[in-house]
């Protein structure tokens, strides 16, 4: 960083002792707005989601081109919900101890994608699939979801639900196209030009917007804002108001002990699985219950629509009523869907099961950004990635459980039992999302901050 650059800021430390680097803009940092790290993070989660979003609409082609079974289909999605999931924690301690750069784990990410395309065309055996989508793919997705989600809560410290959440919905929207083509365009003939085509272009996106995404320096906070006064913009006043900024910042040590983050990593363990449980096993229902191909790719490209933008828009309604209180309701939302969905589908009553579609699709949406928000609101920006890394960990299990068990529930006792389950598992969370709470300090905590929370000698003015 240049001399110029290093004038321009200061550091002020507030009533517990957290330190504020104030003074520098944006575009001192980046040269430009710092929308430009939501709009790039947003094209490039679009550009990885279809490998979720997408997959059980292709499962179909691929299992007669490859001769594969369909619980190798489904336990290959689990593979790469494992590694999608497993590659937070340790990408977020790269990523904050210097050792990967942001563009760095997006190029990563890029390649990554483009493997998993890659061995769905080519994979001679189910094996190298696993290998080549569910390892390779499922790490690169992660790298590229981890490194998207937690960058825009650094540079919208005072006001990161709606922005977070904006990201955070491209991750399921990207995938609508991806649906429609898979479902009704793929077959015997073209899959792999198609799956090539497609794995080619998505990593291509993702390696063109990742080359120009930055961190903020350790503790930035907007120039324009006095993190030490109340603001008088009533958008602002009222998201710090609701969510106040942690006390601290929480080393991934500390966050733990003091029991909210095991907590959160639960939470989402259990709703993420039953949106991964909606994800795998909406296609399948829907076709078994009678309705045409049509319908059922529209209700799950309805399902991503909902659960992308439903993503951004719960984002806007946590900055203004508390992250908590809407965890809670989001929580119940989705248990509840569950019922609905298998409902409609029993009795033929294809609005209805679009209606529910639609539902469950916001709420199996709306945690991740949710959660995301709420780790940084906790545990403070610093340590994020890996704070947030900790709690999205949880999806190493997802998969196991919504994909995998899911479908070994579904093979036992059918779908009714298995969406009963899933919606248990949403409604208790709700309950159990009751006990989150903000970790405070005691003055004892305040006299023992840690040595990233000390100020450091003031430069400028």
């Amino acid at each position: 960083m240049s001399s110029s650059v290093k004038q321009r800021y200061r550091e002020v430390v507030n009533s517990n002792g957290r330190v504020y680097r104030i003074g520098e803009t944006d575009r001192d940092i980046l040269g430009r707005s710092r929308m430009w790290m939501v709009w790039l993070p947003w094209i490039a989660m679009m550009a990885i989601s279809s490998s979720e979003y997408a997959f059980t609409s292709a499962e179909g082609t691929l299992t007669a081109a490859h001769n594969w079974h369909d619980s190798q289909i489904f336990w290959l999605m689990a593979v790469w919900i494992i590694f999608q999931g497993g590659i937070a924690f340790p990408a977020g301690r790269w990523r904050e101890t210097g050792k990967l750069s942001a563009r760095a784990a997006m190029l990563l990410g890029a390649a990554g994608a483009l493997l998993g395309y890659v061995s769905l065309a080519y994979a001679p055996s189910v094996l190298w699939a696993y290998v080549g989508f569910g390892f390779f793919g499922g790490t690169g997705a992660g790298l590229v979801y981890a490194t998207c989600v937690n960058i825009v809560g650094k540079w919208y410290p005072e006001r990161k639900g709606g922005k977070t959440g904006f990201v955070n919905g491209g991750f399921a929207y990207g995938s609508v196209p991806f649906i429609f083509l898979f479902t009704t365009y793929l077959d015997l003939s073209n899959y792999r030009g198609v799956l090539l085509a497609v794995g080619l272009f998505l990593a291509g996106v993702v390696a063109a917007t990742g080359f120009f995404i930055k961190d903020p320096p350790k503790n930035w906070w907007p120039a324009e804002i006095d993190p030490l006064a109340t603001s008088d913009d009533p958008r602002i006043r009222r998201s710090l108001e609701k969510n106040p900024p942690a006390v601290k910042q929480f080393t991934p040590t500390e966050a733990i002990k003091t029991g909210v983050l095991p907590l959160m990593w639960f939470c989402l363990l259990c709703t993420a699985g039953v949106n991964i449980f909606g994800i795998a096993f909406q296609v399948p229902f829907g076709k078994e219950m009678g309705f045409a191909g049509g319908v059922v790719a529209l209700s799950m490209s309805l399902k991503a629509i909902i659960n992308g933008t439903g993503r951004g828009v719960i984002g806007w309604i946590s900055d203004r009523h508390g992250r908590r209180t809407t965890l809670v309701v989001v929580c119940i939302v989705l248990g509840l869907a569950q019922f609905a969905v298998y409902f409609s589908g029993s009795l033929g009553n294809m609005p209805l099961f679009l209606l529910a579609s639609m539902v469950s699709g916001f709420g199996g949406g709306a945690i991740f950004p949710l959660f995301a928000a709420m780790t940084a609101d906790y545990f403070g920006e610093n340590n994020n990635a890996t704070n947030y890394g900790l709690v999205y960990s949880s999806k190493i299990l997802t998969g196991v459980l919504g994909a995998g068990f899911g479908s070994m529930v579904v093979g036992a006792w059918g779908y009714g039992a298995a969406f009963m389950i899933a919606g248990c598992i949403g409604i208790g969370c709700g309950l159990l999302a009751l006990l989150l709470r903000q970790p405070q300090l005691s003055d004892r905590g305040i006299a023992a901050l840690s040595d990233t929370d000390r100020p450091g000698q003031p430069i400028g003015g």
